[in-house]
Protein backbone atom coordinates (compact mmCIF):
# COMPACT_ATOMS: atom_id res chain seq x y z
CA UNK A 1 0.00 0.00 0.00
CA UNK A 2 2.65 2.36 1.19
CA UNK A 3 4.34 1.97 -1.92
CA UNK A 4 1.16 2.55 -4.33
CA UNK A 5 1.31 5.65 -2.39
CA UNK A 6 4.74 6.60 -3.77
CA UNK A 7 4.39 5.47 -6.76
CA UNK A 8 0.83 7.27 -7.17
CA UNK A 9 3.04 10.43 -6.01
CA UNK A 10 5.73 9.90 -8.57
CA UNK A 11 3.43 9.60 -11.43
CA UNK A 12 1.77 12.83 -10.06
CA UNK A 13 4.97 14.78 -9.88
CA UNK A 14 5.45 13.48 -13.07
CA UNK A 15 2.81 14.49 -15.14
CA UNK A 16 2.88 18.01 -13.32
CA UNK A 17 6.50 18.21 -14.69
CA UNK A 18 5.44 17.09 -17.71
CA UNK A 19 2.28 19.72 -17.75
CA UNK A 20 4.10 22.07 -16.77
CA UNK A 21 7.01 21.76 -19.41
CA UNK A 22 4.30 21.25 -22.26
CA UNK A 23 3.37 24.55 -20.89
CA UNK A 24 6.50 26.11 -21.26
CA UNK A 25 7.49 24.78 -24.42
CA UNK A 26 3.91 26.10 -25.75
CA UNK A 27 4.06 29.13 -24.46
CA UNK A 28 7.83 29.58 -25.69
CA UNK A 29 6.65 28.81 -28.79
CA UNK A 30 3.27 29.23 -30.09
CA UNK A 31 2.06 32.20 -28.23
CA UNK A 32 1.80 35.72 -29.05
CA UNK A 33 5.50 37.70 -28.17
CA UNK A 34 4.53 40.43 -30.18
CA UNK A 35 4.24 44.03 -27.64
CA UNK A 36 3.28 46.91 -30.70
CA UNK A 37 0.02 48.50 -32.21
CA UNK A 38 1.12 48.67 -35.06
CA UNK A 39 0.33 45.75 -37.95
CA UNK A 40 3.84 44.88 -38.31
CA UNK A 41 7.37 46.14 -37.26
CA UNK A 42 10.62 46.06 -39.36
CA UNK A 43 13.69 45.12 -37.81
CA UNK A 44 17.45 45.75 -39.59
CA UNK A 45 20.27 42.98 -38.92
CA UNK A 46 23.81 44.59 -40.32
CA UNK A 47 26.16 42.56 -41.36
CA UNK A 48 27.87 40.69 -39.27
CA UNK A 49 25.85 41.43 -36.39
CA UNK A 50 25.88 39.32 -33.34
CA UNK A 51 22.63 38.24 -31.38
CA UNK A 52 23.33 41.02 -29.21
CA UNK A 53 22.80 43.91 -31.56
CA UNK A 54 19.71 41.97 -32.66
CA UNK A 55 18.21 41.50 -29.25
CA UNK A 56 18.59 45.14 -28.50
CA UNK A 57 16.27 45.79 -31.55
CA UNK A 58 13.84 43.11 -30.86
CA UNK A 59 13.75 44.08 -26.88
CA UNK A 60 11.12 46.41 -27.14
CA UNK A 61 9.00 44.36 -29.70
CA UNK A 62 8.19 41.46 -27.49
CA UNK A 63 6.59 40.81 -24.61
CA UNK A 64 9.07 38.31 -23.07
CA UNK A 65 12.63 38.15 -24.65
CA UNK A 66 13.76 35.56 -21.95
CA UNK A 67 11.43 32.77 -23.69
CA UNK A 68 12.73 34.54 -27.21
CA UNK A 69 16.38 33.78 -25.99
CA UNK A 70 15.30 30.37 -25.09
CA UNK A 71 13.95 29.84 -27.93
CA UNK A 72 16.75 31.38 -29.93
CA UNK A 73 18.60 29.41 -28.82
CA UNK A 74 17.19 26.08 -29.04
CA UNK A 75 16.98 26.70 -32.89
CA UNK A 76 20.34 27.96 -33.18
CA UNK A 77 19.62 30.93 -34.25
CA UNK A 78 22.24 32.91 -31.63
CA UNK A 79 24.45 31.65 -33.66
CA UNK A 80 23.70 31.75 -37.58
CA UNK A 81 22.00 35.40 -37.60
CA UNK A 82 21.46 36.87 -41.23
CA UNK A 83 21.78 40.08 -42.12
CA UNK A 84 18.80 42.34 -43.82
CA UNK A 85 15.34 43.72 -43.12
CA UNK A 86 12.91 41.49 -41.45
CA UNK A 87 9.11 41.95 -40.72
CA UNK A 88 7.58 41.13 -37.27
CA UNK A 89 3.86 41.10 -37.88
CA UNK A 90 1.73 41.74 -34.67
CA UNK A 91 0.47 38.94 -32.90
CA UNK A 92 3.63 36.94 -33.89
CA UNK A 93 4.65 33.27 -32.08
CA UNK A 94 8.62 33.12 -31.29
CA UNK A 95 8.79 30.44 -33.59
CA UNK A 96 7.35 32.56 -36.18
CA UNK A 97 9.66 35.59 -35.47
CA UNK A 98 12.75 33.41 -35.89
CA UNK A 99 11.54 31.79 -39.32
CA UNK A 100 10.99 35.16 -40.14
CA UNK A 101 14.35 36.94 -39.42
CA UNK A 102 16.09 33.82 -39.84
CA UNK A 103 14.86 33.20 -43.57
CA UNK A 104 12.97 36.30 -44.87
CA UNK A 105 14.74 39.19 -45.92
CA UNK A 106 12.51 41.86 -47.51
CA UNK A 107 13.23 43.55 -50.27
CA UNK A 108 13.16 47.41 -50.49
CA UNK A 109 12.29 50.09 -53.42
CA UNK A 110 15.18 52.64 -53.98
CA UNK A 111 15.21 55.70 -55.50
CA UNK A 112 17.04 58.51 -56.73
CA UNK A 113 16.85 61.12 -59.46
CA UNK A 114 18.74 64.55 -60.27
CA UNK A 115 22.06 63.89 -58.00
CA UNK A 116 24.46 66.43 -59.06
CA UNK A 117 27.39 64.79 -58.09
CA UNK A 118 28.82 61.12 -57.21
CA UNK A 119 28.89 62.36 -53.64
CA UNK A 120 25.29 63.54 -53.06
CA UNK A 121 24.18 59.90 -54.81
CA UNK A 122 26.49 58.27 -52.66
CA UNK A 123 24.45 59.97 -49.77
CA UNK A 124 20.96 59.19 -51.18
CA UNK A 125 21.79 55.90 -51.80
CA UNK A 126 23.30 55.52 -47.94
CA UNK A 127 20.15 56.63 -46.41
CA UNK A 128 18.57 53.69 -48.07
CA UNK A 129 21.08 50.52 -47.91
CA UNK A 130 23.07 49.29 -44.92
CA UNK A 131 26.09 50.48 -47.25
CA UNK A 132 27.61 53.92 -45.70
CA UNK A 133 28.51 56.73 -48.30
CA UNK A 134 31.71 56.79 -48.17
CA UNK A 135 32.03 53.25 -49.20
CA UNK A 136 29.55 53.82 -51.66
CA UNK A 137 31.83 56.38 -53.07
CA UNK A 138 34.80 54.67 -53.17
CA UNK A 139 33.35 51.80 -55.08
CA UNK A 140 31.90 54.10 -57.42
CA UNK A 141 35.45 55.72 -58.06
CA UNK A 142 37.25 53.02 -58.79
CA UNK A 143 39.20 53.64 -61.52
CA UNK A 144 39.85 49.83 -62.37
CA UNK A 145 36.29 49.48 -62.23
CA UNK A 146 35.56 52.63 -64.47
CA UNK A 147 38.52 51.73 -66.68
CA UNK A 148 37.20 48.15 -67.40
CA UNK A 149 34.24 49.60 -68.18
CA UNK A 150 34.47 52.44 -70.31
CA UNK A 151 33.59 55.45 -67.85
CA UNK A 152 36.09 57.95 -66.96
CA UNK A 153 36.03 60.37 -63.37
CA UNK A 154 33.91 62.82 -65.49
CA UNK A 155 31.40 60.16 -67.08
CA UNK A 156 30.82 58.04 -63.92
CA UNK A 157 27.63 59.62 -62.69
CA UNK A 158 26.14 59.11 -66.29
CA UNK A 159 26.10 55.37 -65.14
CA UNK A 160 23.38 55.94 -63.13
CA UNK A 161 20.16 55.87 -64.51
CA UNK A 162 17.54 57.76 -62.07
CA UNK A 163 14.87 55.42 -61.07
CA UNK A 164 13.29 53.10 -58.63
CA UNK A 165 15.15 49.53 -57.68
CA UNK A 166 14.65 46.79 -56.01
CA UNK A 167 17.31 45.75 -53.27
CA UNK A 168 18.27 44.08 -50.21
CA UNK A 169 19.08 46.58 -47.35
CA UNK A 170 22.04 44.54 -46.91
CA UNK A 171 23.58 45.52 -50.09
CA UNK A 172 27.23 46.15 -50.04
CA UNK A 173 28.78 49.18 -52.09
CA UNK A 174 30.27 47.08 -54.68
CA UNK A 175 26.96 44.98 -55.24
CA UNK A 176 25.01 48.43 -55.44
CA UNK A 177 27.25 49.63 -58.25
CA UNK A 178 27.88 46.29 -59.85
CA UNK A 179 23.75 46.49 -59.92
CA UNK A 180 24.16 50.17 -61.42
CA UNK A 181 26.33 49.02 -64.52
CA UNK A 182 23.80 46.26 -65.32
CA UNK A 183 20.75 48.43 -65.47
CA UNK A 184 22.71 50.91 -67.58
CA UNK A 185 23.54 48.17 -70.19
CA UNK A 186 19.85 47.19 -69.70
CA UNK A 187 18.88 51.02 -70.47
CA UNK A 188 20.95 50.69 -73.82
CA UNK A 189 18.26 48.92 -75.90
CA UNK A 190 19.45 48.24 -79.28
CA UNK A 191 16.97 50.99 -80.47
CA UNK A 192 18.71 53.07 -78.24
CA UNK A 193 22.22 52.50 -79.60
CA UNK A 194 21.43 52.73 -83.46
CA UNK A 195 19.72 56.00 -82.27
CA UNK A 196 22.71 57.48 -80.91
CA UNK A 197 24.79 55.99 -83.60
CA UNK A 198 22.40 58.10 -86.38
CA UNK A 199 23.27 61.22 -84.11
CA UNK A 200 27.06 60.00 -84.09
CA UNK A 201 27.20 60.28 -80.50
CA UNK A 202 28.71 57.90 -78.00
CA UNK A 203 26.37 56.64 -74.89
CA UNK A 204 28.64 58.95 -72.40
CA UNK A 205 28.11 61.83 -75.24
CA UNK A 206 24.28 61.19 -75.09
CA UNK A 207 24.01 61.16 -71.23
CA UNK A 208 26.58 64.53 -71.25
CA UNK A 209 24.17 66.30 -73.42
CA UNK A 210 20.89 65.44 -71.75
CA UNK A 211 22.33 66.50 -68.87
CA UNK A 212 22.08 70.32 -70.04
CA UNK A 213 18.95 69.29 -71.76
CA UNK A 214 17.49 68.66 -68.45
CA UNK A 215 19.41 71.62 -66.58
CA UNK A 216 17.67 74.14 -68.93
CA UNK A 217 14.58 73.14 -68.93
CA UNK A 218 11.93 70.28 -67.20
CA UNK A 219 9.46 70.40 -69.46
CA UNK A 220 9.06 67.31 -71.02
CA UNK A 221 7.48 68.57 -73.79
CA UNK A 222 9.97 70.76 -74.90
CA UNK A 223 13.26 69.12 -74.18
CA UNK A 224 13.11 67.52 -77.36
CA UNK A 225 13.26 70.91 -79.56
CA UNK A 226 15.85 72.18 -77.11
CA UNK A 227 18.50 68.72 -77.91
CA UNK A 228 17.37 69.45 -81.41
CA UNK A 229 18.93 73.14 -81.22
CA UNK A 230 21.96 71.89 -79.37
CA UNK A 231 22.71 68.78 -81.87
CA UNK A 232 22.27 71.73 -84.98
CA UNK A 233 24.98 73.77 -83.13
CA UNK A 234 27.31 70.56 -82.96
CA UNK A 235 26.71 69.53 -86.44
CA UNK A 236 27.62 73.04 -87.90
CA UNK A 237 30.84 73.33 -85.17
CA UNK A 238 29.03 76.42 -83.46
CA UNK A 239 30.21 76.41 -79.63
CA UNK A 240 27.12 75.31 -77.61
CA UNK A 241 26.88 78.21 -74.91
CA UNK A 242 24.74 76.48 -72.54
CA UNK A 243 24.35 78.52 -69.54
CA UNK A 244 24.04 75.38 -67.50
CA UNK A 245 27.50 74.60 -67.80
CA UNK A 246 28.82 77.76 -67.04
CA UNK A 247 26.78 77.25 -63.55
CA UNK A 248 28.70 73.92 -63.10
CA UNK A 249 32.12 75.89 -64.02
CA UNK A 250 31.36 78.36 -61.55
CA UNK A 251 30.63 75.90 -58.84
CA UNK A 252 34.01 74.40 -59.01
CA UNK A 253 35.48 77.49 -57.97
CA UNK A 254 35.82 78.54 -54.08
CA UNK A 255 34.58 81.87 -54.72
CA UNK A 256 31.01 80.17 -55.49
CA UNK A 257 30.61 77.92 -53.02
CA UNK A 258 27.35 78.02 -50.76
CA UNK A 259 26.10 80.06 -53.56
CA UNK A 260 23.26 80.41 -56.42
CA UNK A 261 23.70 81.77 -59.95
CA UNK A 262 20.09 83.23 -61.03
CA UNK A 263 21.30 85.25 -64.01
CA UNK A 264 24.41 84.59 -66.33
CA UNK A 265 26.66 86.75 -66.25
CA UNK A 266 29.70 87.89 -69.10
CA UNK A 267 31.81 87.23 -66.04
CA UNK A 268 30.80 83.85 -65.84
CA UNK A 269 31.71 83.17 -69.57
CA UNK A 270 35.48 84.02 -68.93
CA UNK A 271 36.17 80.89 -66.50
CA UNK A 272 38.46 78.79 -67.52
CA UNK A 273 37.25 75.54 -67.30
CA UNK A 274 36.69 72.57 -70.20
CA UNK A 275 33.10 73.02 -68.69
CA UNK A 276 32.80 76.43 -70.35
CA UNK A 277 30.90 75.83 -73.33
CA UNK A 278 31.28 79.34 -74.37
CA UNK A 279 35.22 79.06 -74.63
CA UNK A 280 35.59 75.11 -75.97
CA UNK A 281 33.91 73.41 -79.14
CA UNK A 282 31.87 70.56 -78.76
CA UNK A 283 30.37 68.86 -75.33
CA UNK A 284 32.12 69.08 -72.21
CA UNK A 285 33.94 66.71 -70.34
CA UNK A 286 30.70 64.87 -68.75
CA UNK A 287 27.31 65.41 -67.45
CA UNK A 288 26.87 68.28 -65.30
CA UNK A 289 24.24 67.03 -63.18
CA UNK A 290 22.06 63.61 -63.57
CA UNK A 291 19.41 63.74 -66.67
CA UNK A 292 16.37 61.92 -65.90
CA UNK A 293 15.48 59.36 -68.46
CA UNK A 294 12.92 61.82 -69.92
CA UNK A 295 16.12 63.61 -70.92
CA UNK A 296 18.31 61.20 -72.84
CA UNK A 297 15.43 59.88 -74.85
CA UNK A 298 15.06 63.49 -75.81
CA UNK A 299 18.41 63.72 -77.05
CA UNK A 300 18.09 60.48 -79.21
CA UNK A 301 14.21 60.97 -80.43
CA UNK A 302 15.32 64.78 -80.97
CA UNK A 303 12.98 67.63 -82.50
CA UNK A 304 14.39 68.22 -86.17
CA UNK A 305 14.16 71.97 -86.79
CA UNK A 306 16.03 75.02 -87.63
CA UNK A 307 16.54 76.89 -84.30
CA UNK A 308 19.33 77.81 -83.39
CA UNK A 309 19.34 80.24 -80.46
CA UNK A 310 16.49 79.94 -77.49
CA UNK A 311 15.97 82.21 -74.72
CA UNK A 312 13.45 81.31 -71.54
CA UNK A 313 10.17 83.40 -71.69
CA UNK A 314 9.02 85.85 -69.22
CA UNK A 315 5.60 85.42 -70.39
CA UNK A 316 5.32 81.48 -70.09
CA UNK A 317 8.24 80.35 -66.94
CA UNK A 318 9.34 76.71 -67.74
CA UNK A 319 9.24 77.14 -70.68
CA UNK A 320 11.20 79.25 -73.87
CA UNK A 321 11.13 81.26 -77.16
CA UNK A 322 13.22 79.78 -79.92
CA UNK A 323 14.57 81.28 -82.86
CA UNK A 324 16.43 80.96 -86.28
CA UNK A 325 18.25 84.14 -86.44
CA UNK A 326 20.76 85.53 -83.67
CA UNK A 327 18.86 88.76 -84.41
CA UNK A 328 15.43 87.49 -83.26
CA UNK A 329 17.38 85.67 -80.67
CA UNK A 330 18.92 88.65 -78.70
CA UNK A 331 15.36 90.34 -78.91
CA UNK A 332 14.18 87.15 -76.95
CA UNK A 333 17.11 87.18 -74.21
CA UNK A 334 16.71 91.14 -73.84
CA UNK A 335 12.84 90.90 -73.17
CA UNK A 336 14.08 88.08 -70.53
CA UNK A 337 16.63 90.00 -69.38
CA UNK A 338 14.39 92.95 -68.82
CA UNK A 339 12.62 90.65 -66.71
CA UNK A 340 15.12 89.07 -64.52
CA UNK A 341 16.05 93.32 -63.75
CA UNK A 342 12.03 93.87 -62.72
CA UNK A 343 12.24 90.69 -60.13
CA UNK A 344 15.51 92.22 -58.64
CA UNK A 345 17.40 89.09 -59.80
CA UNK A 346 21.01 90.69 -60.66
CA UNK A 347 23.13 88.18 -60.17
Amino acid sequence: MYIKKILLAIVFIGLAVAAYFAYYVYATMFVSNTNFNNDVAYIYVPTNASYAEVREQLVPLLKNIDRFDALASQKKYTTNIKAGKFAIKKGMNNNDIINSIRSNNLPINLSFNNQESLGKLAGRIGAQIEADSLSLLKAMQDTLFLNENGFTPATSLGMYIPNTYEFFWNTSAEQFRDRMLTEYQRFWTDARKNKAEAIKLTHNEVITLASIVHEESKAHDEQPRIAGVYLNRLRIGMPLQADPTLKFAAYQLPEYQDTVIKRVLNIHKEIDSPYNTYKIAGLPPGPIAMPDVSAIDAVLNYEKHSYLYFAADAQRLGYHKFAKTLSQHNANARAYQRYLSSQGINR
